[in-house]
């Protein structure tokens, strides 16, 4: 139980913290992986340990459906229909984005899982018309929000926290950096929290992926922006847990945010996060996304080549998850274009 909620246990808990001894030789650096892409449903992710607390406040609420919404794509919305089909619930993601002409991907797996995709014009009137057509038929929703983003789904943070901090320790790593992506910021909030709740001398870095402003370039624009609504979700978790909260002392200046590596846009192909994903396919054969983790862990390698992380540093990426990006279209492409030479037809 975290700060007064419990959780259905859905996890093989704790997920591994990994020492990258390849990578770890070749950067000078000592990295580890905290493998929370190993998650146990539907290939895992980040959003299942959200998803924990989610769903025991969905059962107790009486629930029967779950509906979230995001992108075309959301990792978040596959793993929500994932635990509404384990737990004999039903499930409809919403999203704003146009159909991609394709079923690839996420939503190849949310179609396996039996779980509608409504694309909609309007996110909120969207929003708002699928769930009344299911209050209609009878069913009891409850709404997950974006990335299982908010004051419930920001505890399964609160307990990977503490849970990375005892492994750290036990490694002889309590001090090291730890590298998280912020996109709808409940897993980096959480950390945050989490390691000041625990007395942690572990440092948090995120990696922005989400613009905040309006021109997605703007990398002082995104993280004016970015400081703003974690200062506004930091309160909004305040009021929600007042009793625990005087304790966490959590400032603007606590942010230790980077928007470098936005790269213009959301989950965009990138040529230089798709080095980083042959990097450490090939060192280390771990599998990481365009979207979310490939940017992470690029600024890792960046911080590594360019001296900014002291050599024999050490240092903690977070492995959210996001498989099942690399099969989207636009990355795809890119992908087979790149690897091609691999392919040798006919040559014997």
């Amino acid at each position: 139980m975290i700060f007064g909620h419990d959780k259905v246990e859905i996890l093989h808990l704790p997920t591994p913290l990994e020492r990258l001894n390849n990578v770890s030789e070749d950067l000078g650096i000592n990295v580890y992986c905290k493998r929370d892409d190993l998650t146990n449903l539907a290939t895992g992710g980040n959003k299942l340990r959200k998803l924990e607390y989610f769903l025991k406040d969905a059962q107790d609420k009486g629930a029967t459906m779950l509906i979230t919404e995001g992108g075309a794509q959301t990792n978040h919305g596959r793993l929500t229909a994932a635990v509404a089909a384990k737990f004999g619930l039903k499930c409809a993601i919403v999203t704003e984005d146009k159909y991609p002409g394709e079923i690839s991907a996420n939503l190849l797996l949310d179609g396996m899982l039996g779980c509608p995709v409504y694309f909609v014009k309007d996110m909120e009137t969207g929003r708002q018309a699928v769930i009344d057509k299911y209050t209609a038929e009878g069913e009891k929703v409850y709404y997950v929000p974006m990335g299982g983003s908010n004051e419930i789904g920001m505890l399964g943070y609160v307990e990977c926290a503490m849970e990375l901090d005892k492994q750290a320790r036990g490694l002889g790593i309590g001090d090291a950096s730890v590298y998280v992506t912020v996109g709808s910021m409940g897993t980096y909030l959480g950390m945050l929290i989490g390691l000041k709740e625990c007395g942690s001398d572990l440092s948090l870095v995120g990696i922005n992926v989400l613009p905040y402003a309006e021109d997605a370039a703007d990398e002082a624009g995104n993280e004016t922006a970015l400081r703003e609504a974690l200062s506004e979700y930091y309160k909004r978790v305040c009021d929600f847990f007042p009793e625990y909260s005087d304790s966490w002392n959590i400032t603007p200046e606590d942010f230790n945010i980077v928007t470098h590596y936005i790269h213009g846009a959301y989950n965009n192909a990138v040529d230089t996060v798709r080095d980083v994903m042959y990097y450490l396919a090939r060192k280390e054969a771990i599998i990481i996304d365009p979207c979310y983790t490939g940017k992470t862990f690029e600024a890792v390698v960046d911080g590594a080549e360019s001296g900014s992380i002291k050599k024999g540093s050490d240092v903690i990426f977070m492995h959210t998850g996001g498989l099942p990006g690399i099969y989207t279209r636009h990355h795809r492409v890119e992908l087979e274009r790149e690897l091609m030479p691999y392919m040798h037809i006919d040559e014997f």
